[in-house]
């Protein structure tokens, strides 16, 4: 089995031992280095060694290679090791053309996809190859010129032949890329279970909107905020987007920005944890739950029998039937949305206009912090929020 240099680089998530992997920046930087030698040189290269920007040295088997009068085309098999990556066991390809003008030219080519809206890396019209991977490629493509006396230029075309396939599971097409996926990676390395990953998807999403100019960004945690969004709530969807797990630091990304406001629309099982100022939602990060349910019970009235009922729930939807069984929802929730409107606001440094709706998918509407309703009367698209609520 060829050895790639990461067989012993492992990370640990939730007491598992994840074994790293490489980004597509990094296939992409190797397949244009073993073409550029095998353009030059005229030999052979079954492999070629690699500095990712991390200070990780890789060593990558060079695949199906072509030749023709002035150029080569090689690829490298992209590894993600224990990560969930659409993009792993794709095949990378470069093709290196001389030309006679010095200089290296690099594009894009089949699967690799275009940016058709403003506000990510690249501009609108180009290939969607990021920074980092551009001066991988470049860096590499120069070094091989340098080694062989090569006073002429260089064209560098990076093709994912799968890739317009497995764009469709990335965030490429909310995003304006089309045609394919993206040549991506800041340190050349996979971090297996990353959030930063997930966390920097996010915020070139932002970026992308408020590029376009929104001001005020329409944000659920997930696809129940989606859901009840598009069937209960008639608001501008242009400024529409997810934030996962990661309320805080959406919040940061909007402050750092220049956004104007933010309107969360989130389940109660997530929003509620917020209600304690937890800002990663994630079960991993914390829970709090049933206690936070509870102690919304008391602060709406409730005695000790339905606080031990809530704190022996599974799920934040039992909860809420419990309180609407009491006749206790409405107060309890007046409390979990002033309690939301206190973390949000200290989270936004008073920076922002911010504010969140909250719902049950069985139960419907259930609150809105202060600032919700003026929120909502910005991104209106249309009559219908009050109407729903009555």
């Amino acid at each position: 089995m060829h050895k790639t240099g990461l067989e012993d680089s492992y990370v640990i998530r939730n007491n598992k031992k994840l074994r790293r992997g490489y980004t597509t920046g990094s296939c992409a930087a190797a397949a244009a280095k073993a073409a550029a030698c095998m353009l030059l040189g005229k030999e052979a290269v079954p492999e070629v060694l690699l500095m990712t920007p991390k200070g990780i040295q890789l060593n990558l088997e060079i695949l199906d290679v072509t030749r023709g009068e002035n150029w080569v085309s090689c690829a490298v098999r992209k590894d993600g090791g224990d990560d969930p990556d659409a993009t792993n066991g794709l095949l990378v390809y470069a093709k290196v053309e001389k030309k006679q003008e010095p200089g290296i030219d690099l594009d894009g080519g089949t699967g690799v996809g275009r940016v058709t809206k403003p506000g990510l890396e690249q501009p609108v019209g180009s290939a969607a190859i990021n920074r980092v991977p551009r001066e991988m490629i470049r860096r590499e493509a120069e070094g091989v010129c340098e080694q062989f006396a090569y006073e002429g230029g260089l064209k560098i075309v990076i093709s994912i032949p799968e890739g317009e396939r497995v764009a469709e599971k990335t965030f490429n097409p909310r995003l304006g890329i089309q045609g394919g996926i993206s040549v991506l990676g800041t340190s050349g390395i996979v971090e297996p279970m990353s959030e930063s990953a997930l966390i920097e998807s996010i915020r070139i999403e932002m970026n992308m909107r408020l590029a376009q100019g929104a001001e005020y960004l329409l944000i659920t945690p997930g696809n129940y905020g989606e859901a009840f969004l598009k069937e209960h709530l008639s608001l501008d969807m242009s400024s529409f987007m997810k934030c996962s797990n990661f309320v805080g630091d959406t919040i940061d990304m909007a402050v750092e920005g220049g956004a104007k406001g933010i309107l969360f629309i989130a389940h109660i099982g997530k929003f509620i944890k917020v209600a304690g100022g937890i800002m990663n939602t994630h079960s991993r990060s914390a829970d709090a739950r049933a206690e936070l349910m509870a102690a919304a019970a008391i602060h709406g009235g409730g005695d000790c029998g339905l606080v031990k009922k809530i704190l022996d729930t599974i799920t934040t939807e039992e909860a809420v039937g419990l309180l609407k069984e009491a006749g206790l929802l409405e107060p309890a929730m007046r409390w979990v949305t002033e309690r939301i409107h206190h973390y949000l606001n200290h989270r936004a440094y008073d920076r922002l206009k911010i504010g969140a709706v909250l719902f049950s998918n069985e139960y419907g509407w259930l609150g809105e912090t202060r600032e919700a309703p003026e929120l909502m009367d910005i991104l209106k698209a249309g009559a219908g929020f009050e109407k729903y609520k009555e």
